[in-house]
């Protein structure tokens, strides 16, 4: 699904203009984002979480220059979902 997809289902449902749905979807991501890079989390009951994750600094192998590099560490963006939203994929995904 892209996010026209989403503005699509979402004006489907609600009956709203394009242009506020559009709106209203870009703001979210916006202040996901910005939240994210200011480190708070992001916690929807029953949905998920996006969460900081600290990456610890590594070793990692060039093997087509046969050189090791150094990663240092950093935080990146992770999304845990809700056992009950893997429940809902996984009851979806079973063959029938």
């Amino acid at each position: 699904m892209t996010k026209a997809d989403l503005v699509s289902q979402v004006i489907e449902k609600t009956g709203m203009q394009k242009e506020e749905v559009e709106k209203i979807i870009e703001s979210f991501f916006v202040t996901i984002k910005d939240s994210l890079s200011q480190g708070e989390n992001i916690y929807f009951r029953g949905f998920g979480s996006f969460i900081i994750k600290q990456r610890a600094a590594k070793t990692a192998r060039n093997i087509s220059k046969k050189s090791t590099i150094v990663i240092p560490a950093h935080q990146t963006p992770v999304f845990k979902p809700a056992n009950d939203f893997i429940s809902q994929v996984k009851e979806g995904m079973q063959v029938k």
